[in-house]
């Protein structure tokens, strides 16, 4: 259990009890961030990305008993990161995503390209593009990023 920097409160382990806040997140993030996506896309797969909540390697960041924000791993890739609207901008996708580093020596993700705010926040925290395609799922440009422990401070 990690304490936050800004008051977050703590990460922990997903619990099946999470499902709800964490499904609406990912909902809500889906939609203001991938404008450029149908709504009806994110929609459709909510079952689907539930059933894969289980069995993925998932921390939420909780907030007075509330969760406010996770993130999802799957092996060395990082499915994503989420944060409730009022949360963002206050450094809680960075403990998130300091929490999984310190967990995983390299980390791998895809990021939409026209998605240039998470793009960008994955650059700064040392994420390198090493490959870019297509979704073929939405049809929308991506670039996958790449992660590797340096040794050094995080």
């Amino acid at each position: 259990m990690d304490r936050g920097r800004e008051g977050i409160g703590l990460i922990r382990k997903f619990e099946r009890r999470d499902a709800e806040p964490v499904m609406e997140i990912w909902l809500e993030g889906n939609l203001e961030a991938h404008g450029f996506i149908p709504g009806e896309y994110w929609k459709v797969h909510i079952q689907e990305v539930r059933e894969q909540l289980l069995q993925a390697e998932v921390y939420v960041a909780e907030k007075e008993g509330a969760v406010c924000g996770f993130a999802g791993l799957q092996g060395e890739y990082l499915a994503g990161i989420f944060v409730k609207k009022e949360f963002r901008r206050a450094g809680l996708g960075k403990e998130l995503l300091d929490h999984i580093k310190a967990r995983r020596p390299v980390l791998t993700l895809s990021v939409y390209k026209k998605n240039r705010l998470a793009e960008a926040f994955y650059e700064r925290e040392g994420f390198a593009v090493f490959s870019e395609g297509i979704d073929p799922d939405t049809g929308e440009a991506e670039a996958e990023m790449r992660w590797r422990y340096s040794g050094e401070e995080q």
